[in-house]
């Protein structure tokens, strides 16, 4: 919480978009402030594919401005969030009966050159073999088409966008939600609450910015309607993760014989993570978990390819977030728009900017879009400068600066060195601290998560239940056995109790 209660711009949601926003305004010099009413990245940009991609299938629908503008950012995010973001090489196998060869091979010719210059390997036909790109696959899967494109910490983008944010000014609140907005003065006038005390204030801005997510609507009713005509559409995507079905580091992309596709990628050094869906809902009351005939949809989907089929029991994790996608009229959601829409309602000369879709890919252009859009309304004293800054914990050589690391610290475990600097990079040396033996690092929960990165959490990144560490800022979750994630939510629980 911040004593300040006059800003030039207030952000309403705490997701990818929110914070992008939010970080490239505060480095422009204006006074902005963010509220979210849960945790930040709590619900769709925790829940995404973890992709930095152009969307290999939006070229079907001729969403090539999208691509275009995707592929170039998944450039310049390899190069600002080098520690949490990579580079992944994708496998399309080939399927008799579904896009013929010489499709998929003009489209991964356009995909190439969309972007402009690219650091990554281009695309090329591929022998499909057990012992390299067909790793796991059916024996009759025997060729196939190989490209590049990136994955991403989705949730960790969240927070070290956050950590700008916060060096440039910002004041974020966490846990905060908005209760009313309404225009007087020239100006917003926002009721806020604490959502754990239930302390209600007040707070002025000039602009607001809508980046809820899938609450754009009711945060759109709580500021009084708008006059602009636009709509959401809601539509939940799912993933489940089952033990690593493939050897090697690649990823496969497989065609679905109702046109869609289904991603298998290596995650979390053990396992696979399988998604998504693309379910249309009404609300987020529909989508607390995954449905069953999801899970059902996903394991049909990739056993038609797998050399040993999954089943349900197979599935050690799933998860689910709710896109709030631009509502363009389309019948099918699968074909529903993934650029971003921004709308701007302006009455009495005080304005509202509403953001609908976007991408984890496209969240920084989006939010220089934005700013371009209140311009009329906002004075930046710098230009636009998030392209060349890089993200906190950033590292120009990734090899040098983990060797650097396991130097400064040799006495403790590789393993645990190696995973700290996944998360952290160049900033895990702050997280250690003087730390510099097992024992000096607290309690051992399991999972790869000691009890100083915990602290780090809860001091410097916003932590405040299990969950938010388990899940968000780490997979630690994914790793623990029951009895390991209940002691810790004891653990937990016994702090904020012991505050």
């Amino acid at each position: 919480m911040t004593p300040e209660r006059e800003f030039d711009l207030l952000v309403v949601g705490g997701g990818i978009n929110g914070c992008g926003i939010a970080r490239d305004a505060a480095g422009r010099g204006l006074r902005v402030a963010l509220a979210e009413q849960g945790d930040f990245g709590g619900a769709t940009s925790s829940a995404s594919t973890k992709l930095i991609h152009g969307g290999l299938r939006y070229l079907e629908h001729y969403e090539l401005r999208l691509v275009a503008e995707a592929l170039a950012e998944r450039e310049v995010l390899l190069r600002l969030a080098s520690h949490i973001a990579r580079p992944l090489r994708f496998v399309m196998p080939h399927a008799a009966g579904l896009r013929p060869a010489w499709m998929i091979r003009a489209g991964l010719w356009l995909y190439d050159r969309l972007g402009g210059r690219t650091s990554l390997p281009r695309s090329e036909s591929v022998r499909l073999t057990p012992d390299g790109y067909g790793a796991g696959l059916a024996p009759q899967f025997r060729h196939g088409h190989a490209y590049s494109d990136a994955w991403v910490d989705d949730a960790r983008l969240v927070i070290l966008n956050l950590r700008s944010a916060l060096a440039h000014g910002a004041a974020l609140m966490p846990r905060t939600r908005l209760i009313a907005a309404r225009r007087h003065g020239g100006r917003w006038l926002a009721t806020l609450e604490d959502v754990r005390s239930g302390v209600r204030f007040e707070t002025a801005a000039r602009v607001l910015v809508n980046a809820a997510g899938p609450w754009v609507g009711p945060v759109l009713e709580a500021c009084g309607g708008s006059t602009a005509p636009a709509a959401v559409r809601l539509v939940k995507g799912s993933h489940i993760v089952v033990p690593r079905v493939h050897a090697g580091e690649h990823a496969y992309i497989l065609q679905n014989d109702d046109r869609r596709v289904v991603f298998v990628i290596p995650y979390e050094r053990a396992f696979s993570l399988i998604g998504t869906t693309d379910v249309a809902v009404s609300g987020m009351e529909e989508a607390r978990a995954i449905g069953s005939e999801e899970t059902r949809y996903l394991l049909a989907a990739v056993n038609r390819y797998l050399a040993r089929p999954l089943g349900e029991p197979d599935v050690v994790w799933s998860y689910t977030g709710v896109r709030p996608l631009y509502d363009d009229g389309s019948s099918n959601p699968s074909e529903t728009t993934r650029d971003y829409t921004l709308v701007v309602d302006e009455r009495d000369g005080v304005a509202q900017l509403v953001v609908y879709g976007g991408k984890i890919t496209t969240y920084r252009r989006l939010a220089e879009s934005a700013l371009a859009r209140l311009s009329p309304w906002l004075k930046p004293r710098r230009p636009a400068w998030t392209h060349t800054e890089p993200l906190p914990g950033a590292v120009a050589d990734r090899a040098a600066a983990l060797a650097a690391l396991h130097a400064q610290y040799p006495e403790l475990p590789g393993t645990l060195l190696d995973t700290l600097f996944a998360r952290h990079g160049a900033l895990a040396a702050e997280v250690l601290g003087d730390a510099r033996t097992p024992r000096a690092l607290g309690r051992d929960f399991g999972g790869g998560l000691c009890e100083r990165e915990v602290g780090w959490f809860i001091a410097h990144e916003w932590a405040a239940t299990p969950d938010d560490v388990l899940w968000r800022r780490t997979k630690a979750g994914l790793h623990m056995g029951t009895a390991q994630r209940a002691a810790f939510a004891a653990w937990f629980g016994a702090l904020e109790k012991a505050a």
